[in-house]
């Protein structure tokens, strides 16, 4: 597609009246060339959102210690590609110390969920130096200057602020003629940088993001001299892009719209050659080049199935042949164990991936699918333009980095349910085919066997129920997350109950499932958000925990239990839940459930542990 025909596409959409043109984000990615894409997202800023589809809102601040002007249309970009649709604040040159340190600082008033701060050498290095002693000294005062600043803000913004590792200029290196200078400056600059990842081990709401280690890999420039002087841009706009791409997989993982499946192809793609034609045996997969590299490609997609990917396969193969290489082959490093789900047949992919995502209950925009050919990458593209398309095209010594380029599957932070997931939806299946055999639901239900275990957030559930919220849409009450700050505040304070609840079958457990925030009051308790995973969707699950909600609440002396609820174009399976539960709504206003006499909501086939309840008063 011309880059001319999308820009001016885009201009169509500034204009009164236009109408709305949702396949303008897919087309966006025909846009390689910086100067394009930095027309297109001023362009872009001037568009409406809802001309542009169903997108995640997210207010997001850039502000910085150079001019940082040119990140913005770079990052709204990448941002609507994931799905986003920014609100994007930019603070002027070297307004940094300003925006972290004023209440009332432009920054501070927007109100920003994300805070990008750019950073660049200079600010770090003194005017004049020409001892390292007296640099470290000084970049150690800047350093503990600036984290001073970040712990104040986030403290008393509640925004996630993201930082970075800052590239050391050429100019800055040369102008040491000794080697063993250059040895102490290199020492004091990573030790520099070292805090600066730090930073996010030691701050809530700090996260870190290495940019030094994605420039090694970029064929660009740091910064124009001539701009430096002229305009203080300490960025090459090559290099904002690298940025910018980055920044936005953050801002996506910081929503949780991190990608949760990847559906992988077998044949050219986990190992060379088609095992239908050269056998078993006669597949490239090894210590040798082709093999060597078939053999990375399993080792990194089996890296991530232990982080919380869960691992499909969608392959036009005989399903006995393939068993027989994924049980016996000596060369492998995926086993059956690692496959939550898989689609061998003769039908076409994008049918198998559709069946795939009916068959672990999740969205089809949850899934990446990586295949090495153009037709099979062309079809799911263009049929089911939800899901991620990696197209393995070229040398397979490339494809484990065509596979990871775009940050699909980045999250803030993984978790033990994460690094669980394959067996949990392995176990998905198993009751699929279990209920097959029953004859009602009840019945079915009741052979399961369920205990649902509820108890308060501590800290070691809270990133979990933190990321769940963030994650959550199908079963999200309101439509938002509890941001981390004040879940803490809340879990800590005697006003409030933030509680999370697993569920176990005689299939295994499920580990943390979902959480509920309440607010109590005097004459009544407030559920102010309730999510639950899909995956235990229709178990009773929900109507459970409501119980023994509604139990504590009783007992705590108030006469009601009220419950908010936002409709969105995601949770209207959640809809019905409250009024199922025996809530009323009065036009326009809260779900309310009298409480007495003593509602009977959860249902007889679950079983309700309790674990470390405290006193409500």
């Amino acid at each position: 597609m011309e880059t001319k025909e999308i820009l001016a596409r885009i201009r169509q959409l500034t204009k009164p009246g236009a109408a709305a043109d949702p396949a303008l984000i897919g087309d966006l990615r025909h846009l390689t060339d910086v100067p394009a894409l930095l027309e297109a997202g001023r362009l872009l800023g001037k568009v409406p959102a809802d001309l542009l589809g169903e997108l995640k809102p997210l207010k997001v601040a850039v502000t910085g210690t150079f001019t940082a002007s040119g990140v913005a249309p770079l990052l709204r970009i990448a941002l609507l590609g994931k799905g986003i649709a920014p609100e994007i604040h930019v603070s002027g040159f070297d307004q940094l110390a300003v925006d972290l340190s004023s209440p009332s600082s432009p920054l501070a008033e927007f109100g920003p969920q994300v805070t990008l701060c750019l950073l660049h050498d200079d600010w770090f290095v003194p005017a004049e130096w020409d001892d390292v002693e007296v640099l470290d000294s000084a970049v150690r005062s800047r350093w503990s200057m600036f984290d001073n600043l970040v712990g104040a803000f986030t403290e008393r913004s509640g925004s996630a602020v993201l930082v970075h590792t800052v590239p050391l200029s050429p100019v800055e290196m040369r102008g040491v003629v000794a080697f063993d200078g250059r040895a102490a400056l290199g020492r004091t600059w990573r030790d520099l940088n070292s805090d600066l990842l730090g930073m996010a081990l030691r701050r809530d709401r700090v996260h870190a993001l290495d940019l030094e280690a994605y420039l090694v890999d970029a064929p660009v420039r740091l910064r124009d001299e001539r701009l430096y002087r002229f305009a203080s841009a300490a960025w090459t706009p090559e290099v904002e892009q690298v940025y910018a791409t980055e920044a936005a997989n953050f801002c996506r993982a910081f929503l949780g719209l991190a990608k949760k499946v990847l559906v992988l192809d077998l044949d050219n793609t986990l190992w060379g050659g088609v095992v239908g034609d050269d056998g078993p045996s006669g597949i490239q997969i090894g210590s040798m080049y082709p093999g060597n590299a078939f053999r990375e490609m399993q080792r990194r997609a089996v890296q991530l199935r232990k982080q919380g990917v869960v691992l499909a396969l969608a392959s036009k193969n005989e399903a006995t042949i393939v068993d027989e290489v994924l049980e016996t082959h000596p060369d492998l490093v995926i086993r059956p164990a690692d496959i939550a789900a898989r689609a061998v047949n003769w039908q076409p992919k994008d049918h198998n991936i559709r069946g795939l995502a009916g068959q672990l209950n999740l969205g089809l925009d949850s899934f990446v699918f990586a295949d090495d050919s153009t037709f099979e990458t062309q079809l799911v593209r263009g049929s089911i333009p939800e899901v991620t398309v990696v197209h393995l095209d070229g040398d397979p010594a490339d494809h484990v980095t065509a596979l990871q380029r775009n940050g699909s599957f980045d999250v803030l932070t993984t978790t033990a349910t994460d690094r669980e997931r394959t067996a949990l939806y392995k176990a998905r299946a198993e009751r699929t085919e279990f209920a097959d055999s029953f004859s009602s639901v009840q019945d079915y239900l009741r052979s399961l066997d369920i205990v649902v275990t509820v108890r308060e957030a501590d800290e070691f559930s809270l990133p979990r129920l933190v990321q769940l919220g963030q994650r959550t849409n199908q079963f999200n009450m309101t439509g938002t997350s509890h941001a981390e700050v004040r879940t803490r505040e809340m879990a800590a304070s005697s006003d409030h109950l933030v509680l999370v609840f697993e569920v176990a079958d005689r299939f295994g457990a499920e580990g943390i499932v979902g959480g509920v925030w309440v607010s109590k009051h005097d004459d009544r308790w407030l559920v102010e958000n309730f999510v639950m995973s899909c995956r235990v969707f229709t178990r009773g699950v929900e109507h459970t925990v409501v119980q023994h909600i509604a139990d504590r609440a009783l007992s705590s002396g108030v006469s009601r239990l009220e419950a908010d609820f936002t409709a969105t174009a995601r949770n209207k399976a959640a809809a019905a839940f409250y009024p199922d539960a025996g809530f009323t709504q009065a036009p326009g206003g809260r779900f309310t459930l009298p409480l007495h006499p003593q509602p009977q909501i959860g249902p007889e086939w679950t079983t309700l542990v309790v674990e470390r309840e405290s006193a409500d008063v």
